[in-house]
Order: C-alpha cells, then structure tokens, then sequence
C-alpha cells in the first residue's frame, strides 16, 4: 500500500498523530451536528440577474435546511457585499436566525461540497471526528483563483478547534459516495483525469482511500453528465441510499446526450458488489430535461440536472427540482426508497445553470457546535 505522506500541519488544530487503525467515513444520512454552505457572490459564475436567481434559491435552502439542521455560512469578510447580501438574504429567508452561525470566511465560490473538510471518525467513534483535508485545485485548474476555497478546511478546524490532516492528494467530495459501510462510489472519468493526480494511477488511489477513508472496495464508475464542468462527479450518477443500495440516473432515450454514458453505467452497477461481497441493489432515476436557454460559464448548452444530487439534512432528503414532467416521480422513487426521512423538492433549475445543484453546494459538519 503506497501512502501520500500529509504536508506539514498548517495549525495548531492539525493532527499530529497517524491515522488509528479504525476509520470509518460515515454515510451522509447519519446525524451530523450542522451543515456548511457558502453564499453566493462570484460574479463569473453568476453574471447580472443570475445571482439574484441563485440567492432565491439559497433562501429556500436556509428556510429547508434550519427545519432540522443548524447552518454554518460561510458569508465572506464583513466589510464585503457578500456579507451584507447573506445578512439580507438570512432575515428574508423565513429561517431560524438562530439556527445559522454567519462566519467571515471568504470563499472563491459556492461549491462547500468540493472544498470542504471531509471527516472520518477514529476508532469508528463520532465523538473522534478529524478533518481531512484534500487539495483542492479547482476541478483540474479550470476557474482559478481557488486559495480561499482551499483554506476552509484549515479555518474550520481553527475556529472549532478539530483536528486536521491536510493530505498531498486532489480530491473533491461530490467525486466520492460511501454506504458507510467500507463502499466507495467514483469515476473514472474524475480520480484518473490527468488535470488532478497525474502521477497517480487506480491502484495509488483505490490505496489512498483505503488509507485514510478507511474504504475496503470502491466501484468505479465511467464518464460524467454532459456539461458537468467538473469531469463527472458521481454525486450527480450515482448515490447511496442505504447499505448496499443505490439509485442511478438513466434514460431510456437512445436520443439523449447522456444516453450512452449513463447505459454504461447502469451495467456497471448490476455486476457490481459491496465490501461486503454482497451485489449492490440498484434502483433508477429518471432524468429530467438538461437544456439550457442559454450557455453556462463554460459554454455548455445541457447543464447537469440530475435528481441524484440530493442531500440528507438530519431526518429529511432534500431533492433539486428541475422539470415537471418528471419531478414527481423522482421524488415518489426515493421516498419509496428513504422512508425514514422526508422527502422534500426544492427548485433549483436557476443553481443548476452555475453547473452544480443542492448536493454541490452543501457539505455535512460533525464535530461543531455553539
């Protein structure tokens, strides 16, 4: 097993220790203590009247999010229009103001999910939470300049006095899923792009995750949505709602540009098995209509609308909402699917056109309090 070796500790709250012999990188919908959003301000991404129609929905995410869970917000410093649009948007929002801790933490953009701490538990125990923290380059440099993304990490730590272990290894949380149970979710299309570990291959990687994710079999999926900027994120293919079960985005039309790619992927799935040797149980979810009316940053005419972008608050599944031809029925699929958690829609067609959706933008923080 080939370990990348931690760069030097950045803090007085980074880890200093070796990683204990038993992790475990907790499935999304076990309690997490709050979750980390940015607000949105980048005007590359959100040109004009975009990023009145993002803030709208970031309204309805606080209102949806404080429902049941608390709310860290990244705001950016508090002399900046980022603050103050986060500062009108939180009392416009209907959200319990006491339920969002504002910080002054500036950020390049919003996607909290790709530069935010990832945390194992040591021991398996969630009262040894410790942050990861994997270098972020922007999905392969694409949208420099991404230092203040690539801080957050080392300022969390700092300001809720975790531990932290930065790691010399390229890695986004929406390129990753886990069941909680040793089974990791990935792409090719992503861990082996060359724009990220260059020198690295499948078996460094498949080493990595095992090393610090404490993951025992990943299952590595093909290519990406069409106009996913990112290269093809798994959190907008495939996810884990339960040990061992996944719902997967498909068509059943050859004419779709993600037909191919998707078909692909849902063969890889049907042959596939779990840590624990077990086949996975898959489920499909339709896909909705991705063309845009006008061009994304980077040109893309679809955009990566996928129902697969959801995220698990504390006791509900909130799911972007895009197209009502087919909203309803993803929504009935997985609450078919999570019967312990509420399903709940949220329209997000005006954040998919910055290329992201609900999944991207938040991120689950165990470990903080106040």
């Amino acid at each position: 097993m080939t370990l990348m070796p931690p760069t030097p500790a950045a803090s007085s709250a980074d880890a200093t220790a070796p990683l204990s012999p038993t992790r475990l990188f907790p499935a999304e919908w076990i309690h997490h203590d709050a979750t980390l959003l940015a607000w949105p301000h980048n005007p590359d991404n959100w040109p004009g009247h975009r990023l009145n129609k993002v803030e709208a929905v970031y309204r309805n995410l606080l209102r949806e999010l404080t429902v049941t869970d608390k709310v860290v917000l990244l705001a950016g410093r508090p002399d900046s229009p980022s603050w103050h649009r986060a500062m009108a948007g939180i009392k416009d929002s209907g959200a319990d103001p006491g339920r969002i801790l504002a910080l002054p933490i500036a950020t390049d953009d919003v996607w909290a999910r790709d530069f935010g701490p990832i945390t194992i538990f040591q021991n398996g125990d969630p009262a040894q939470p410790l942050l990861l923290d994997w270098s972020f380059n922007s999905w392969g440099g694409k949208y420099p300049p991404f230092d203040r993304d690539n801080s957050v990490p080392a300022q969390l730590a700092e300001r809720f006095g975790l531990p932290r272990l930065p790691i010399d290894m390229v890695l986004e949380g929406g390129a990753i899923d886990t069941d909680g149970s040793g089974t990791l979710l990935t792409t090719e299309a992503v861990q082996l792009n060359p724009n990220r570990n260059p020198s690295f291959g499948r078996e460094r990687i498949e080493a990595n995750f095992e090393a610090f994710l404490g993951i025992r079999h990943v299952v590595w999926l093909g290519d990406g949505l069409e106009g996913d900027d990112t290269d093809g994120h798994v959190d907008d293919l495939t996810r884990f709602v339960a040990p061992g079960t996944v719902v997967t985005a498909m068509t059943d039309n050859p004419r779709d540009v993600n037909y191919a790619a998707l078909k692909e992927n849902h063969e890889r799935l049907l042959s596939a098995r779990c840590a624990d040797g077990t086949p996975l149980r898959v489920h499909t979810l339709p896909m909705p209509d991705t063309r845009s009316d006008t061009p994304a940053r980077d040109g893309s005419e679809d955009l990566p609308a996928s129902y697969a972008n959801f995220y698990f608050s504390n006791g509900r599944l909130l799911v972007p909402f895009y197209d009502p031809a087919t909203d309803g029925l993803a929504l009935e699929i997985l609450q078919d699917l999570c019967p312990d958690h509420e399903v709940v829609g949220i329209p997000c067609g005006d954040l998919v056109w910055g290329q992201g959706s609900i999944h991207c933008v938040t991120h689950q923080l165990h470990g903080v309090g106040w």
